[in-house]
């Protein structure tokens, strides 16, 4: 809901968001001269990233990365959009506080369904399962060989060209 509100009503948050893209606008220029860094194009962006990566996890597709992107949009959304340590009025401050940490919260699961395989195993696992398992082929491979070479050398008489 909130990517969406982002994405249709940039202008409600641009305000907000304007002290970070002031921030962050000499990181962004460094990486490409074409990024924008205007708080209402970022706002957007990041709205159609919460967006996509929320239809990909809801779906089931790509459930990894798209956690992985939620999350990582998350993180911004969280600082900037609810500064408590900023208020003054305590009501404000405590209810900013509750949207902290429900954000958090969401954080934790966004990271869970991250890393979660859904029972496969990892990446990691079946990358060293089929290294170790390429070892043991070549180390078959190489025993033929040498079998190979030693009957070869067997059929070969002496003094036989």
């Amino acid at each position: 809901m909130g990517g969406g509100q982002a994405l249709l009503r940039p202008g409600r948050y641009a305000a907000q968001v304007e002290p970070f893209a002031h921030k962050v606008a000499p990181l962004l220029k460094q990486i490409d001269e074409r990024i924008p860094t205007d708080a209402k194009t970022l706002v957007q962006i990041n709205g159609a990233v919460q967006v996509g990566a929320g239809l990909l996890l809801a779906t089931g597709m790509a459930p990894r990365p798209a956690a992985t992107l939620l999350a990582g949009t998350l993180i911004p959304t969280t600082f900037v959009g609810h500064p408590f340590w900023k208020i003054e009025n305590r009501a404000v401050r405590q209810a900013e506080q509750v949207q902290f940490a429900k954000n958090l919260g969401l954080l934790g699961g966004l990271l869970l369904a991250a890393a979660d395989t859904a029972g496969n195993p990892s990446l990691r696992w079946r990358t060293e399962h089929a290294v170790k398992h390429a070892e043991r082929a070549a180390e078959r491979t190489m025993k033929q060989a040498q079998r190979a070479v030693k009957q070869a050398k067997k059929k070969i008489t002496p003094g036989s060209d």
